[in-house]
């Protein structure tokens, strides 16, 4: 856990201190009761599984279902209105930011929420729906609706959520999420 938090204060730049992001940060507090309820869940102990799940969405404002797989560091900054489904599965190292939905688009039993892998950045509001996969290192812009595959290192925004930019594994590092003309050229988007 101190990883995470050290990951925070490193991602963050108003992270004060370690001390302000364990009392302060909902998205760490929500990240921690998930484990606790996904190891319910995995031992079949649903009922306790979903009770941590319901107390931790009251206290944080922060949906996630004690199924969900979520791998290392997930930063969720901000975090109101978060909603992770049942059958997501999250990589190592993502960042989500407020208002982002990992929703599933059908009644089956089965896989039906997104896979987000490695090192993805998932803007504010963005709805990310059915059993697709955003690929590593891609990005997701502010209020995109995305319902089909991403690739890896792939810049996607709008409604629906069309590729913006092919990025290079070595320049991927100045997309901003709020959808702002780090990843826009305007003059040709107007033009």
């Amino acid at each position: 856990m101190f990883n995470l938090i050290k990951s925070i204060k490193k991602r963050d730049p108003a992270a004060n201190n370690y001390l302000e992001i364990i009392l302060l940060y909902p998205g760490l507090h929500a990240l921690c009761l998930h484990r606790i309820a996904n190891l319910f869940w995995k031992i079949k102990l649903n009922f306790i599984a979903k009770i941590i799940a319901y107390l931790s969405r009251m206290i944080t404002g922060i949906e996630i279902h004690p199924a969900a797989k979520i791998g290392k560091n997930l930063f969720i900054d901000h975090g109101l209105g978060v909603v992770i489904g049942e059958t997501s599965i999250i990589g190592n190292n993502v960042l989500i930011y407020h208002g982002v939905t990992l929703g599933g688009t059908s009644l089956k039993k089965g896989k039906r929420h997104p896979t987000i892998n490695d090192d993805a950045i998932i803007g504010a509001g963005a709805k990310i729906l059915g059993p697709i996969t955003i690929g590593k290192q891609s990005r997701v812009g502010a209020n995109a609706v995305v319902t089909r595959n991403v690739e890896s290192f792939t810049t996607v925004m709008g409604i629906p959520a069309k590729v913006i930019k092919k990025n290079d594994k070595k320049n991927n590092k100045n997309f901003t999420p709020y959808g702002t003309p780090v990843d826009l050229d305007y003059n040709n988007e107007l033009n």
